[in-house]
């Protein structure tokens, strides 16, 4: 396994909207590994292939309960909302208040290239929301009024 390298914000990748993936290959089964060592090395919880560079709709997570790995994840059906504070591998040092869905359901690819449906809920519920975010090149600083953005960025509070 290899450790890649995270793009950080501003960097441009990570506001491109990511392609679908037609099939899980090889390469994306090594991906998938590499984003996971990536991603637990770095202490993180989720991660997305354009946070590596790729525009690939990929991502993984990991909360504790075992790894997810999904290549064009849609959120299909959602319920209940909760606020949390969250931060980001590409966005570092920055932590941002978010309402999330508190429940979801994900359909996508997972690793064998087979068609799945995720419930998650909580946490996991959270990542995967944030992870499909990328992939559509919004980042957590997004939910920040133009105000509070230039505050928490450029003033560094």
């Amino acid at each position: 396994m290899e450790v890649l390298e995270i793009k950080k914000y501003p960097d441009a990748i990570l506001r491109k909207k990511c392609k679908a993936v037609k099939a899980v290959t090889a390469q994306e089964k090594r991906l998938f590994e590499d984003m996971l060592f990536t991603m637990h090395t770095f202490k993180g919880v989720g991660l997305s292939a354009p946070q590596v560079g790729l525009t690939k709709q990929l991502i993984v997570a990991d909360v504790g309960g075992g790894a997810v790995k999904l290549a064009n994840p849609k959120i299909i059906s959602s319920s209940g909302s909760d606020r949390m504070v969250e931060g980001c591998l590409s966005v570092p040092e920055r932590s941002v208040e978010i309402k999330r869905f508190y429940e979801v359901t994900v359909r996508g690819l997972n690793e064998k290239g087979e068609r799945v449906e995720i419930e998650a809920k909580g946490l996991l519920a959270r990542v995967i929301q944030h992870e499909i975010d990328h992939l559509r090149g919004k980042l957590i600083v997004d939910y920040l009024s133009p105000w509070k953005r230039l505050k928490k960025l450029l003033l560094r509070r």
